[in-house]
């Protein structure tokens, strides 16, 4: 059985099974609606819900109370419907653009760029191309059902290959793998894009770069399309870390930083140690961008990493530093694959 989904304000209108949730639905059907983690764990795709009933299944309290659900709101990308519904939200424009496509691909290289960070680098079969927008994320099928998603480092031009930056979580399913028994060579399946964390190509506004740890993969493929599009908007990376190591494509962004003319990179270390020497910006990488940007007015925020560095910059880039709620765009590492690996 299925059901028709109809889109305020938009008046878009999909179908959905009785066992598929809404937000599945609306990718299979190119429709927008905003999304990150698709488990439960972001509320990035919460809305309204205007007429019809639903079941939520599994989710974090915090995305969605029982008091949020009473005052008629709900968690798109856990919700099933038992009728037809009406729903309320914001649509992101060109997030359905590609098809999402299931596809294998081949580990072409294995590079250790710190102790606990590799880059993977997958070549898709023979004169096949992943079409995607930069910042989006693809999602590995592993045998057990079970899937891991990582955001593609690389450029969309720059797809001879696509690259991942994969942090080791000990006992990880999958990046236990990735860092002791996968090789070149290895047959790997995944779908994508996914996400609608992208660059937003139709605006001038400059943007503030916010990455913690390997949040930087999706600001790195950002910068690259910006940079090959001839943008002049002016881009400000805040990288963050807890040791300098952590940051572990420096030479990279400080390469940018002399190359690119409206580029400037900020690297910032929260838990230096003597023996590192550190000599440049400390403490929390968000407090370094309300300290140098009291006024956001008329920026584009770009945020990707932990769950707490990018809720806390959220939170305090709109309430201390006026960036309009609509100019903030995230990415919070919230799915399972690094929540277990």
């Amino acid at each position: 059985m299925s059901f028709q989904v109809t889109v305020q304000p938009s008046g878009h209108q999909f179908q959905c099974e009785a066992d598929e949730t809404i937000l599945n639905a609306a990718i299979r059907a190119g429709v927008g609606l905003p999304y990150g983690c698709k488990n439960g764990a972001c509320s990035s795709c919460k809305g309204k819900l205007l007429e019809g009933s639903v079941t939520h299944g599994a989710h974090q309290d915090k995305t969605l109370s029982a008091a949020d659900e009473a005052r008629g709101w709900s968690l798109f990308c856990v919700a099933k419907p038992h009728s037809d519904v009406v729903i309320e939200a914001r649509e992101v424009a060109g997030a359905g653009d590609f098809p999402v496509r299931k596809m294998p691909a081949r580990i072409a290289k294995l590079e250790k760029v710190a102790d606990d960070v590799i880059v993977m680098s997958l070549q898709l079969p023979a004169s096949d191309r992943l079409q995607y927008l930069a910042g989006q994320y693809i999602e590995f099928m592993l045998r057990d059902g079970q899937r891991r998603s990582y955001s593609l480092a690389n450029a969309p031009f720059k797809d001879e290959l696509m690259t991942l930056h994969i942090r080791h979580m000990p006992g990880g399913l999958f990046t236990d793998a990735v860092f002791s028994t996968m090789k070149e060579r290895d047959i790997l399946r995944f779908e994508g894009p996914m996400g609608t964390f992208f660059l937003r190509e139709d605006s001038a506004k400059p943007m503030i770069l916010l990455a913690s740890g390997t949040g930087f993969a999706p600001l790195k493929a950002i910068i690259e399309q910006a940079a090959h599009n001839k943008s002049e908007r002016r881009m400000i990376l805040y990288w963050g870390g807890r040791r300098p190591q952590d940051l572990y494509m420096d030479a990279l962004c400080r390469e940018w930083a002399e190359t690119l003319p409206n580029f400037r990179y900020v690297p910032v270390i929260s838990n230096a140690s003597a023996e590192d020497g550190w000599q440049g910006r400390s403490g929390f990488v968000h407090r370094a961008v309300v300290e140098d940007h009291p006024d956001l007015s008329g920026y584009q925020v770009y945020a990707c990493g932990a769950p707490i560095v990018v809720e806390s910059a959220q939170r305090d880039f709109v309430a201390q530093c006026n960036l309009p709620e609509t100019e903030f765009f995230a990415d919070a590492f919230t799915s399972t694959a690094d929540l277990l690996g």
